[in-house]
């Protein structure tokens, strides 16, 4: 049974950092794209940053380019996405998934393209 938690959400002022993990259980991490979703009320889910384990490949929106970076360590089956530089935008739950292992050398952006999914955790960014 594969099993994805995230941790590291939290309450941050505008212009800090945080760092989020997604621990994976229940699958073998190269095999698979992984990525960071968010999500806010009402909205839909959107892409947020991904990388292909097998090759390192990444991919981010461009919302938040230059200030996340996100990095994976298959030995661990952790997932980390560091966000610096904080905007109010930026304040949403954050899910972290797992793609169908038809992705697993490149970084899907659509939401359907990725079969598991984590409880998400929450970023808050005060103004």
């Amino acid at each position: 049974q594969v099993q994805l938690v995230e941790s590291g959400g939290g309450l941050v002022q505008e212009g800090e950092s945080l760092k989020l993990s997604c621990a994976a259980s229940g699958l073998t991490f190269s095999e698979h794209a992984m990525g960071w979703f968010r999500q806010t009320p009402g909205s839909e889910r959107e892409f947020v940053a991904g990388i292909s384990v097998s090759n390192s490949v990444t991919a981010f929106a461009n919302s938040v380019k230059g200030r996340f970076t996100i990095s994976a360590d298959s030995a661990q089956n952790t997932m980390i996405l560091q966000m610096n530089n904080l905007k109010p935008e930026d304040a949403a739950v954050y899910y972290c998934a797992a793609s169908s292992p038809t992705y697993a050398y490149i970084v899907p952006r659509a939401s359907t393209n990725y079969d598991h999914w984590g409880q998400g955790t929450q970023v808050t960014v005060s103004s």
